[in-house]
């Protein structure tokens, strides 16, 4: 029995030498890491320095504080100064343009007389009926805008369109039998207001040629709404979108617009 237990397995006798030889290899690797660490870091600590010396952190932002409250204190001298040297009267001018510039740009609320057209699609069984032609039976996008270059060319000193303030920038698009007027989707009726001498407006509307042959043909043939009212007092809102053009194209050269 005792010779027997002296003697061990082909297995065991493997696993013996596995460890042996894994022991030094892993002690071989230990220092291999620690004289890396010792060359890279040239004896420093390799921690970040940000939390090395939170003092020093410290003192850097309360410097670069006092140096922005420096400049601050710089700019708003340089501010006085300049406010110093223009003339009250110049401002006075230059913010009297502002304020004239502000109706027409329609960034300012404003009120008086005009008149309101009302422009509307066919009776719905005449659509109905009109098959491959119901596209005749809508008011479409040149329609409105006729209008509007027609209360323009008449002296407009502002209009609305669905109640939305029409500024230089504003574009009628049809969508369907709907139209886009600033990002949102109106059906008809379509209601345009404009304030001006509703005489001169009334008078540029009927001499306009569009809406002239526009009423004789297809208003009349296909029964479209059109209503021209006078107002003693429109109201158009300030414009409250973005002024900024968002689509341009250039125009080429030897061509107009």
């Amino acid at each position: 029995m005792l010779g027997w237990g002296r003697h061990r397995s082909p297995a065991a006798q493997t696993r013996g030498w596995g460890w042996r030889l894994v022991t030094p290899a892993a002690f071989v690797a230990a220092g291999v890491l620690l004289v890396t660490s010792g060359v890279n870091s040239g004896g420093q600590d390799i921690r970040a320095e940000r939390y090395g010396d939170l003092a020093d952190l410290a003192r850097q932002e309360t410097d670069r504080v006092r140096e922005l409250r420096a400049e601050v204190r710089s700019l708003r001298q340089d501010v006085e100064e300049l406010s110093e040297g223009v003339d009250n009267g110049e401002l006075a001018e230059l913010q009297r343009q502002v304020d004239e510039l502000a109706v027409p740009a329609g960034l300012t609320a404003v009120q008086g007389p005009g008149l309101t057209v009302t422009l509307e699609d066919a009776p719905k069984e005449i659509r109905e009926s009109a098959g491959e032609q119901v596209s005749n039976a809508l008011i479409h996008q040149q329609d409105i805008q006729a209008v509007a270059n027609a209360l323009w060319a008449g002296g407009a000193e502002a209009m609305t369109l669905q109640g939305q303030r029409v500024i230089s920038t504003t574009g009628i698009k049809c969508v369907g039998n709907t139209v886009l007027l600033h990002g949102v989707t109106y059906s008809p009726p379509y209601v345009v207001s404009a304030i001006g001498d509703p005489d001169r407006l009334r008078a540029a509307i009927e001499q306009d040629d569009y809406i002239s042959s526009w009423l004789e043909v297809r208003a009349a043939q296909w029964q479209l709404g059109y209503e021209v009212e006078e107002e003693e007092q429109v109201e158009a809102p300030a414009f409250a979108g973005s002024t900024d053009l968002q689509h341009a194209r250039a125009a080429r050269s030897g061509q107009d617009g």
